[in-house]
């Protein structure tokens, strides 16, 4: 079971893991978690970003340890990790790496609720995401490869593999979705369709193909 933590936000996370490096301030803090591609898995903008160190600060998680201008810009609090913040890093990592989490993806939801939806809608709307799956999948797998072909070490792309195994897992439960629906034998295309007052779905299925 999950734990009930001072500050829960992934964002706080990230940021106790970057404080590792140096102390920083959140301005240099964002622009690391955009130069790292982080800004892909955790959301956050400006104003989250100081809401959350603050919150980290509150905890004695991190603590200032000075504050800088330059030119005209406005002051800089630098901010240190603290040894709380460092065991806090290392037991939340170990219990996110260790412990599967119950998310409630939107899909998931989607998928749920489905039935409300006639097969006539729903298919050409599953094509549509295929589309789109292969999309991401195209995008991620180009940047995989440039980066390995920059020097980037494997570990440090990990998540954008695993991000490939979910697409190709969502890739292949999508299909099979669509063949179940429009199976002419054993699909359940023509029990759902008579439920909204529609024809045999396996009469229009290939007509509807992307």
């Amino acid at each position: 079971m999950a734990k009930k933590r001072k500050v829960g936000n992934l964002l706080a996370l990230a940021v106790l893991s970057y404080l590792t490096q140096r102390p920083m301030h959140p301005y240099e803090l964002g622009r690391t978690l955009k130069d790292n591609g982080d800004a892909r898995s955790i959301k956050f903008n400006h104003g989250s970003l100081y809401m959350v160190v603050g919150q980290l600060a509150k905890a004695g998680f991190v603590t200032e340890v000075e504050t800088n201008r330059q030119g005209q810009l406005p002051e800089r609090t630098v901010y240190a990790l603290t040894d709380a913040g460092r065991a806090e890093l290392k037991d939340w990592l170990c219990e996110l790496l260790g412990e599967p989490q119950h998310e409630y993806p939107h899909f998931v939801a989607a998928l749920s609720l489905v039935a409300a939806l006639p097969p006539s809608v729903v298919l050409p709307l599953l094509r549509h995401r295929l589309d789109l799956l292969a999309q991401q999948r195209t995008e991620i797998r180009a940047i995989v490869d440039g980066a390995l072909a920059g020097g980037v070490p494997g570990l440090f792309l990990v998540e954008e593999e695993y991000r490939l195994a979910l697409l190709e897992a969502e890739v292949s439960f999508v299909q099979q979705f669509i063949d179940r629906i429009t199976d002419p034998t054993s699909g359940w295309g023509r029990m759902w369709a008579e439920f909204h007052g529609e024809p045999d779905p396996t009469t229009y299925a290939e007509g509807q193909q992307s």
